[in-house]
């Protein structure tokens, strides 16, 4: 896919950068990023892969942008669409400890969205995540995809179990 720069209000959503491995390192070390988004990430070698395979342009059925800060570039998590076909796609986040309760992952989520329903064509986005996690129920709510239902048992986690989720969805038709 085409690099993409998006903004929200003090985001920049980029294309992930190999200078990113320190601090992806860093974030998803952090036992709250580990519980909800098991990425296997446990040293900077590991790190430099997981952001290059996140910034390989040949994907098309994904897309994964670096969240920063807009005005110093700090990095403060990351949003992805995948499953991208036919119309559909899902989209899921990760917000950095330091930048946890300010937004950052709902205005990701809706700049990204709205991103995918503009210039992809995407009808139907889906969100999940676990019950327990309350914190991605309000980011879901914040950016406009209301609950659908719950998944029992659906995912497996970082802390090993699997976890029922809820399901979130946003239309391109929805206010």
């Amino acid at each position: 896919m085409d690099p993409v720069d998006l903004t929200a209000p003090g985001l920049l959503l980029r294309a992930w950068r190999a200078r990113d491995a320190a601090a992806v390192l860093a974030a998803l070390r952090e036992p709250e990023v580990e519980r909800w988004n098991p990425q296997g990430v446990r040293d900077e070698a590991g790190a430099r892969e997981w952001v290059r395979l996140r910034a390989d342009p040949r994907a098309v059925d994904r897309l994964s942008l670096a969240v920063t800060d807009a005005a110093d570039g700090t990095l403060l998590g990351g949003a992805s669409l995948f499953q991208i076909h036919d119309g559909n796609a899902s989209i899921g986040y990760w917000t950095a400890a330091a930048a946890r309760g300010r937004g950052v992952a709902s205005r990701a989520v809706t700049a990204l969205g709205g991103w995918a329903f503009t210039h992809l064509g995407v009808h139907r986005i889906e969100l999940c995540h676990a019950v327990a996690n309350p914190a991605s129920c309000r980011v879901a709510a914040r950016a406009g995809y209301p609950i659908e239902g719950t998944m029992r048992d659906s995912h497996r986690y970082g802390d090993g179990r699997r976890h029922d989720e809820h399901l979130h969805a946003r239309l391109a038709t929805d206010p």
